[in-house]
């Protein structure tokens, strides 16, 4: 009776998995802040994803750690850059089909500075030239796309990339790839562990001049509205757990859909829980995401995937 007049569902086909890909051959290294995450050479990410798409999860977010990274990143937009290789290889496996390839479209884990932008230095302070890297992120889209990436997603937080990257997609031929549009991501103490998975962390400053402030509800509608309106598809809410609200909020005023990342800290967050038994690992993680469904999320980005999609089948 209680699942009869359940208000919200969870299922596989809700998911999606971010995987971290790397150079080599065999290597699946160990990211030491997230238990069960690793760094994936591409065999080894096919055969996750050939994994994936067997539990029904909806698909794969891809981020990239480059063998080089420069001042400009630019292996972000290199045609044999490391997701673009994984992109086609997934293409080619069984998994293809059944799973959505979507792209992680940043800076961080190209540049030598590890920030999401171009760097300039004024009057000895540091400072992230936010239309200098308009063309370089669109670059990267438009190589992701043409790489075989379903969906690209600006994780940047540059004002004014959604309309660039879609006039660059258009141009390359690519005007049926969507956009998701990281459009509401905060300046958050619960990114930690990812900077270790992706290598990314800033070597200087913080990110504070270009995520958004945590206390700012009313700001984050205002740059959702700004990215739907220069053509972003769709929307992604980042972290989820701390941010329920805005997702909430997200969700009565806009009509497109609407995806949560249930960030890293979250994830290790739970894990260290688990690891000292204070909490009910299965029913610990299908709550954390149920919630964030609820609160009016269509998908949900999670390193639970797997884990969440056994529970449920």
């Amino acid at each position: 009776m209680r699942s009869l007049v359940r208000e919200t569902t969870l299922d596989p086909g809700d998911l999606i998995y971010p995987l971290f890909l790397c150079p080599g051959q065999g290597v699946r290294r160990p990211v030491s802040s997230m238990p069960g995450v690793f760094n994936l050479s591409i065999d080894e990410a096919v055969r996750e994803a050939e994994e994936a798409a067997g539990l029904g999860i909806a698909g794969l977010l891809l981020f990239g750690l480059p063998e080089t990274k420069d001042a400009q990143g630019t292996g972000a937009w290199d045609e044999n850059g490391i997701v673009q290789q994984g992109l086609r290889a997934i293409k080619e496996s069984a998994a293809a089909k059944k799973l959505v390839l979507i792209a992680d479209v940043c800076l961080c884990e190209y540049t030598s500075h590890g920030h999401c932008g171009i760097v300039a230095k004024t009057d000895d302070e540091w400072t992230v030239e936010n239309d200098q890297t308009l063309d370089l992120l669109a670059r990267a889209a438009s190589s992701l796309a043409q790489a075989g990436a379903d969906i690209v997603a600006p994780s940047d937080m540059m004002d004014g990339r959604v309309a660039v990257i879609r006039r660059a997609l258009d141009k390359a031929g690519c005007a049926d790839t969507p956009i998701l549009s990281y459009a509401s991501k905060f300046a958050s103490a619960f990114y930690g562990p990812f900077r270790e998975a992706a290598d990314s962390a800033p070597q200087f400053g913080d990110r504070k001049t270009y995520q958004m402030d945590g206390a700012n509800l009313r700001e984050a509608m205002r740059e959702i509205d700004l990215d739907i309106g220069e053509g972003a598809d769709m929307i992604l809410m980042k972290p989820a757990m701390p941010y329920l609200d805005v997702i909430r909020a997200a969700r009565q005023r806009v009509e497109v859909p609407i995806g949560a990342y249930q960030v890293s800290g979250e994830y290790s967050m739970l894990q260290a829980a688990f690891e000292k038994g204070w909490l009910d690992r299965d029913r610990a993680i299908l709550e954390s995401l149920i919630g964030i469904r609820r609160a009016g999320a269509d998908f949900i980005v999670t390193y639970f995937a797997k884990d969440a999609a056994k529970l449920l089948g």
